[in-house]
């Protein structure tokens, strides 16, 4: 049970939290051209889409805690420190991805769409702030894959 739990812990992760990092990261990049170049229909469909991507992926990504903590559980390693932190920092990499990308990713939207009272400087500088948020989601991420590889005190010396 416990490798076919791991299994699909390591599957959910690639395929949610692969495609919710890397859409949240294209996105600044994205959002700065079309600011720059003025938003016509394509450049705003492909921030729309990023945003789109990094929503549903980030809703797909709550299987990954659910199915590690089922894991770790058959495992009997839930009271392992390496998993302790890497839970810790899954929820920081959650609340910066709901509190501090999504809500900056909607407002620039909002700004390219003209639907906000916000400036394009304004956006810009919600640009910036956007892609340090992204980087420190990004990084989490790096750090709880590595907790999970290397699993500090682990008995099989992998």
């Amino acid at each position: 049970m416990a490798k076919f739990l791991l299994s699909l812990h390591v599957l959910a992760a690639v395929i949610a939290i692969g495609p919710v990092t890397v859409a949240a990261s294209m996105f600044p990049r994205k959002a700065r051209a079309a600011l720059a170049e003025g938003a016509d229909g394509t450049d705003l469909a492909a921030v729309r889409l990023l945003y789109r991507i990094t929503q549903v992926y980030a809703a797909i990504g709550v299987a990954v805690p659910v199915l590690g903590i089922g894991t770790a559980q058959v495992m009997g390693v839930m009271g392992s420190p390496w998993l302790i932190t890497s839970l810790v920092l899954t929820v920081i990499a959650a609340l910066v991805l709901l509190v501090l990308v999504l809500p900056r990713q909607e407002a620039v939207i909002s700004a390219l769409a003209g639907e906000a009272d916000a400036d394009s400087a304004k956006a810009l500088g919600g640009l910036k702030l956007l892609t340090m948020s992204t980087g420190i989601f990004s990084l989490l991420w790096v750090v709880v894959t590595v907790l999970m590889v290397v699993r500090p005190g682990s008995t099989t010396r992998a």
